[in-house]
């Protein structure tokens, strides 16, 4: 699937301006991205993270920020597996919320040495140990995931680690289409890959869209372009927005 900025230039300047205000010359800082599942929190976390770098805040050099992805804490196939949670992979007992939230309090810590962090290999649809680095020399981390405000245990204790959580939301038909994309991409068939969003993905969603008014900023997208769908998904999600869950088109 063709990558597409997900906010226009004037935005995410506005969005660059946000996030270094919020750098403090103490200590280093942690915002978060929060959203249903294919509303493009990882788009926007790469977006904003190469631009703080190619122009990086006034008295702050090369590295000032990274990025952590909270997918790399999925449980391995292997543990989901074991504790039969293998259909509901995605939902918020599907994560090592513990071991994130461990992670979140060393990169708070500001120790002077590299935090090793698990990242997500999609084709495998499995956690690499210690794929990325948060170097000491980041000030601004940007972290994106599903369930940084949800309001349950142990995800509830994650706001207040957060100096700002931001909330993309994008209305459903077109998160539908992103999400069906981005499966059959990473080589679901366009059938299961339908299933899926429509199923385990869709639970996951509404739980998340539920937090969505505990966000700092909402960021609403629009005029972006929609990935090509196969012929295939289009009647599918037409049936799926007459029973309710979406606008029509």
């Amino acid at each position: 699937m063709p990558s597409a900025h997900l906010v226009d230039p004037a935005h995410l300047a506005s969005l660059v301006a946000r996030a270094c205000a919020l750098l403090s010359s103490e200590h280093r800082t942690l915002l978060g991205i929060a959203g249903a599942p294919g509303a493009g929190k990882t788009t926007l976390a790469e977006e904003l993270v190469a631009a703080l770098q190619a122009d990086p805040p006034a008295g702050l050099g090369p590295g000032t920020v990274a990025h952590l992805p909270m997918d790399g804490f999925h449980l391995a196939d292997v543990q989901l597996d074991r504790l039969g949670l293998r259909g509901r992979k995605g939902a918020p007992e599907t994560f090592d919320a513990h071991g994130y939230r461990e992670v979140l309090d060393r990169i708070l810590a500001d120790d002077g040495h590299p935090v090793f962090v698990p990242g997500f290999e999609r084709r495998l649809e499995q956690p690499l140990a210690a794929a990325l680095a948060i170097e000491p020399t980041a000030r601004l981390v940007v972290s994106e995931g599903n369930y940084l405000l949800l309001d349950e245990e142990p995800w509830s204790h994650f706001r207040e680690r957060f100096a700002e959580v931001w909330f993309v939301d994008i209305v459903d038909d077109e998160r539908l289409r992103r999400l069906v994309a981005r499966h059959v991409e990473f080589g679901k068939p366009a059938a299961a890959a339908q299933a899926w969003a429509l199923g385990p993905d869709q639970v996951n969603a509404d739980r998340v869209l539920a937090s969505r008014d505990r966000a700092d900023l909402v960021i609403t997208p629009s005029d972006r372009p929609v990935p090509r769908l196969t012929p295939e998904v289009v009647p599918v999600l037409a049936r799926h927005r007459s029973r309710g869950h979406g606008p029509e088109e």
